[in-house]
């Protein structure tokens, strides 16, 4: 079911897409990818499932824009449908052949990836969950053995410490 509330007046040309987005889907995806020397993750995240569906809005890192978005679309059907997965239990409905697991993100990290959905909650409390992926071996980021992989970098944000500024480039889907 959607609920309707007042969203921020947009600036600018992204802002009204993100805001066109979610009034027609019920949510916007944003990729992130670290510009060439800023050393940042390439990740994604949804804008708008709290606003519509009064669900979690999801981040995941480390993935192609394409699958991330895929992965993103999945949690946003489920919103949709109010058959959101168990966010306590290992979900295996996102990536073929593994279990991802969902991470409640603290909200002293909001500020540090999020910038659209803040700008969209305009200071509004809303949950973030991370979800994060095993290795190839089903090893989480946190497990002893765990095969961290250069190309796919995973922060955990519940685990990593705070961030000064993300230096990334936006691109948009």
């Amino acid at each position: 079911m959607r609920h309707r509330k007042a969203h921020p007046l947009p600036t600018n040309d992204y802002e009204r897409m993100v805001i066109a987005n979610v009034d027609r889907y019920g949510w916007h995806c944003t990729s992130v990818s670290g510009g060439p020397g800023d050393g940042g993750p390439e990740f994604a995240y949804t804008v708008g499932l709290f606003h519509s569906y009064r669900q979690p809005e999801f981040i995941v890192f480390g993935l192609d824009p394409g699958i991330a978005h895929a992965i993103l679309g999945i949690l946003a059907a489920a919103a949709a449908a109010d058959g959101m997965y168990v966010l306590d239990k290992p979900c295996d409905a996102l990536v073929e052949n593994y279990e991802c697991v969902f991470v409640e993100v603290p909200r002293a990290r909001l500020g540090d990836y999020v910038f659209s959905a803040s700008w969209f909650y305009a200071g509004r409390v809303f949950p973030l969950y991370q979800v994060v992926w095993p290795d190839r071996e089903g090893r989480y980021p946190w497990n002893e053995g765990a095969t961290p992989d250069p190309r796919h970098e995973q922060p955990v944000l519940a685990l990593e410490p705070l961030m000064t500024h993300p230096r990334a480039t936006y691109r948009r889907h």
